[in-house]
Parts: C-alpha cells; sequence; structure tokens
C-alpha cells in the first residue's frame, strides 16, 4: 500500500497498521463521535486478515505558551492557574466547581488568544471574573498578582473596587 488511495479529499497513506497482522490495507465500517465530540472513533476491517479494531482520532491541540514579564516564556499549566485562583478563594462561599469554570474559561480565552499569550492578560482576566465572584478572592488575587508591598497598595484597590461596584441603596 505504498502508493495509497485515494479517500474523499485526501489521500490517505497507510499510517494505521493492524493490530494483528501489521497490513495496511484496512476499510473503515463505522465511523462516530467519542470523547464529546473531541475525538471520532473508527471501527476498521483489516482486508489482509479480516479482523476488525477501533482507532480514535484526535485534533493536535497547539501548545499554549505564557510570555512572563520578563519574556520569559514557558507553557500554559492550567493547574497553576488553577493553585492561585484557589488560594484567593480560600475560606469563601465559591464552589469548587466555580473555580474550575473559572479556569476552563479563562483558557479557553487564553487560546483564542493564538499560540502565545502575556501573563498580563491571563492575570487581568482573573481579577475580571474575581471581581465579580466575591470581592475579598479579588483583593486577595491582586495583593499576589500586582505585587502589594504596604497596607496602602490594600487601601487604594479597595477603593478602586467600591468605585466599580454598583452604589449600596440608602435607608430611607
Amino acid at each position: 500500500m505504498a502508493a495509497g488511495r485515494d479517500v474523499g479529499r485526501w489521500r490517505y497513506r497507510g499510517a494505521v497498521r493492524c493490530p494483528f497482522c501489521s497490513a495496511e490495507d484496512d476499510k473503515v465500517v463505522d465511523s462516530r463521535p467519542a470523547d464529546d465530540a473531541a475525538a471520532v472513533r473508527r471501527r476498521r476491517e483489516c482486508l489482509a486478515c479480516g479482523r476488525r479494531y477501533t482507532t480514535y482520532e484526535r485534533v493536535e491541540e497547539l501548545p499554549l505558551v505564557v510570555v512572563k514579564r520578563s519574556g520569559a516564556k514557558e507553557p500554559f499549566d492550567a493547574e497553576k492557574l488553577r493553585g492561585g485562583i484557589e488560594r484567593a478563594v480560600a475560606g469563601s462561599a465559591i464552589d469548587p466547581a466555580a473555580v474550575d469554570a473559572l479556569v476552563a474559561e479563562i483558557e479557553e480565552r487564553a487560546r483564542a488568544a493564538g499560540p502565545e499569550v502575556g501573563s498580563e492578560v491571563i492575570g487581568l482576566a482573573v481579577l475580571e471574573r474575581l471581581r465579580l465572584l466575591d470581592p475579598v478572592s479579588y483583593v486577595r488575587f491582586a495583593s499576589v498578582y500586582k505585587g502589594f508591598e504596604e497596607l496602602g497598595d490594600f487601601e487604594r484597590e479597595v477603593v478602586e473596587l467600591q468605585k466599580s461596584t454598583a452604589p449600596k441603596q440608602r435607608r430611607r
């Protein structure tokens, strides 16, 4: 099967070998989505030995690279992001499922931005979402992200936070 065969618009090069006889010539018997449509499951039949086997096709995700403030680059690490958010929300009423959703949303936004994303984009996205979820968690995260060094830094951030939230209703 060195020459390959036409399959739709593509040229099939026989990259899949039968796990039983190592022949490259097969036919697809059934195809269906798998893993919530993240993969395609294919049942194949070897044309040499007649046995059937299953293969999965997945889209190879491009690696996401985070560009730090120093210019250094490192692979995106969702667990590192989750750890920072979990430390900020520790002791609050924020559900762990909300943290998972926040991490997934930020990763999705970062991937949509391209193969490289600045750490400041990620940090600001976390701050934006925490501001809506829990002001105390927001200030905790901001203190690390923005590198607070004195009490005045906290005071300024709280004043800014209060300015950007809806005013409280007056008592009558």
